[in-house]
């Protein structure tokens, strides 16, 4: 098959998408087909299975390269879709480049799936500027694009309590129905999107590891931690609002003595951490290139994620089980993404519940190590296979 990747995110960046979308490329090719992924590129790309699409020359929300005018976007996806003989569109975001993608298919009357990655209203409340006002620009543009109408989202939920939350919870319904298949990494947000409406079929089908990446951490080992030793945690990500890096940074304020976190990651939220981190045991360290980030799980003892109600599946926690590194989590619903017995849900969500479970740990330190042997133990079940998406892009070719 011949398949179109599209996303709005800068691919040679460190983000979960980006991750997830360079991983089912390289298993889509490993088994025969060719993946061709379209992103807003900050120059032209030197590989030919990457093309960069029209990009704004004043917008770079958190700094990324925004896909820009939607006419442009639309004209080079039919272009490149026809050329290339495209079987089968997969999108995977709700911006510009994948909303070109959506009306170029339509056009061309190709199949589209979608993967719902995250929460746009979360997002949107934490990172977009004035959001009540912006998310009125954001959803009015998105509905140029894709037809958010007859669609009604009740404020019956916490999530679709503001009325900020229910006008961006419409633009992930209006994307829905304009697709032929959905896919959601998680159970959690699965149930949430059905629950809102969704009849599209939706499909939960977890996302993976790639094969070479996997062979580049090569051969892993339970963690111990001796006594006397520092205890090394990583929280890996965008630093971002959403993301809560300042709870992080004030649970380490409390961390016992010995502790350190190293942060890697960049985003809008970067000046902020850092000011509050001058003194807390946190190193920021920025954007990385991937192996370094996988080298810091390697050699440290737990990562931290600090996220709240946002996070579907996130891929640090896939990478944290290719490395045998156990979690700490604020989020109950990410249970579903640890493996048994690999991580700790930290007693509240706050600075104080993340401080309280990390000096926990270090008066126990085998409990790290169990955990560990957890991750180590299904590490296997986190490959990257294509089998389950071709058999989705086989069905919404074949209708």
């Amino acid at each position: 098959m011949r398949i179109a990747l599209v996303t709005d995110y800068y691919l040679p960046t460190l983000g979960g998408v980006q991750t997830a979308v360079r991983a089912l490329a390289e298993s889509l090719r490993a088994a025969g087909h060719e993946a061709i992924v379209f992103c807003p590129l900050r120059a032209p790309s030197d590989d030919p299975d990457v093309v960069g699409l029209p990009v704004s020359g004043v917008f770079h929300p958190d700094d990324y390269p925004f896909a820009w005018s939607p006419g442009r976007v639309r004209s080079v996806l039919a272009r490149e879709f026809t050329a290339r003989r495209i079987d089968v569109v997969h999108t995977h975001s709700e911006m510009f480049a994948a909303l070109g993608a959506i009306r170029a298919a339509h056009d061309l009357d190709l199949p589209v799936v979608h993967t719902m990655h995250g929460r746009i209203d979360v997002y949107s409340r934490n990172v977009l500027p004035l959001p009540a006002v912006t998310t009125i620009l954001l959803a009015a543009l998105h509905g140029r694009q894709v037809s958010a109408a007859g669609i009604r989202v009740a404020a019956d939920t916490p999530y679709t309590a503001t009325r900020t939350a229910r006008r961006m919870w419409r633009v992930m319904l209006a994307q829905s129905r304009a697709v032929d298949h959905v896919l959601v990494p998680s159970a959690h947000f699965a149930a949430k999107l059905v629950a809102q409406g969704v009849r599209t079929p939706v499909t939960v089908l977890t996302n993976g590891i790639e094969a070479p990446v996997l062979g580049r951490i090569g051969e892993v080992h339970a963690r111990t931690l001796g006594a006397g030793e520092p205890l090394r945690i990583v929280w890996v990500g965008r630093l971002s609002p959403e993301k809560r890096p300042e709870v992080l940074v004030r649970a380490a304020q409390a961390f016992p003595e010995g502790a350190h976190v190293d942060v890697y990651g960049d985003g809008v939220a970067r000046a902020a951490t850092a000011r509050a981190a001058a003194d807390a045991p946190v190193t920021l360290h920025g954007a990385a290139p991937h192996d370094r980030v996988l080298a810091a799980m390697r050699s440290a003892h737990l990562l931290v994620s600090s996220s709240l109600d946002f996070d579907n599946q996130p891929m640090v926690m896939l990478e944290a089980v290719a490395t045998g590194l156990p979690v700490l989590y604020c989020d109950p619903d990410l249970a579903e993404v640890v493996p048994a017995g690999g991580g700790f849900l930290a007693p509240t969500p706050d600075a104080d519940g993340l401080a309280a479970e990390v000096r926990r740990l270090r008066d126990d330190p085998d409990a790290i190590t169990r955990a560990s042997e957890a991750m180590l133990a299904a590490r296997s079940r986190i490959e990257q296979r294509p089998d389950a998406v071709l058999d989705v892009y086989a069905s919404v070719v074949s209708r």
